[in-house]
C-alpha cells in the first residue's frame, strides 16, 4: 500500500488492506452459506460502490444464487446529500424471492432506507442486508443489518469501489482522508 495518495484535491492514507477486506468478505460468505444455502437467494447489488465487494463475495459463494443490480445516488464530493435518487431499477420480478441487498458501506442509513422503501411492495419472501463497511456512530435508522464485514469510525474513505467524485474506485485497498 502506498503511504499517501492524492485524489483530485484531497490526500488519503492507507486504512484497510485488501487482505483484511478479503477476510471480511469470506466471513460474510460463510454466514450467508449457513443461513441461505438452500434458498437460492437473489443478491441485489447497489451500484456503483458495491460492485467490487459483490464480485468478490459472489465468487466465494458455493451454493445456488443469482445476482442483479440497482443504482441509487446520494453523495456529492465527500458528503451525503441526504437526497437519494433512483437511477436504475429492477427488470425482473422478485416476488416470492429471498433477497440479499449488497451495499459497500452503510453510514447514516438514509440510502438503504430508500432502497427498502423501493422494495416494500414487491412481495418478497425475505430480505437480508449485507454491507462490507458499517459506520455505527453515523447510523441513524432502525433496520437490521444482517451481515457486516468491518465496522469503522466516521472517516471519509475511498478505494475498493468507494469513490471521491468518481475517482479511486479502482484501488484494491481502502484509504481514509487526511484532514
Amino acid at each position: 500500500m502506498a503511504t499517501q495518495i492524492k485524489v483530485l484535491d484531497k490526500y488519503f492514507e492507507p486504512y484497510i488492506s485488501h487482505d483484511k477486506i478479503d477476510k471480511a468478505i469470506q466471513k460474510i460468505a460463510n454466514e450467508l452459506k449457513a443461513d441461505l444455502a438452500e434458498k437460492n437467494p437473489l443478491f441485489l447489488v447497489i451500484l456503483n460502490g458495491a460492485f467490487m465487494f459483490a464480485g468478490d463475495l459472489f465468487k466465494k459463494l458455493d451454493f445456488p444464487a443469482e445476482i442483479s443490480f440497482i443504482k441509487f445516488a446520494s453523495y456529492e464530493g465527500t458528503e451525503s446529500t441526504g437526497n437519494v435518487r433512483k437511477l436504475i431499477g429492477l427488470d425482473e420480478s422478485i416476488e416470492g424471492r429471498t433477497i440479499v441487498l449488497i451495499e459497500d458501506i452503510v453510514d447514516t442509513g438514509i440510502s438503504m432506507e430508500k432502497v427498502l422503501e423501493y422494495l416494500e411492495d414487491k412481495n418478497i419472501a425475505s430480505l437480508r442486508i449485507a454491507t462490507l463497511l458499517f459506520k455505527p456512530k453515523s447510523y441513524k435508522k432502525q433496520f437490521k443489518i444482517d451481515y457486516i464485514g468491518i465496522e469503522i469510525p466516521n472517516d471519509f474513505i475511498i478505494g475498493y469501489g468507494l469513490d471521491y467524485n468518481g475517482q479511486a474506485r479502482n484501488l484494491k485497498d481502502i484509504y481514509k482522508i487526511i484532514p
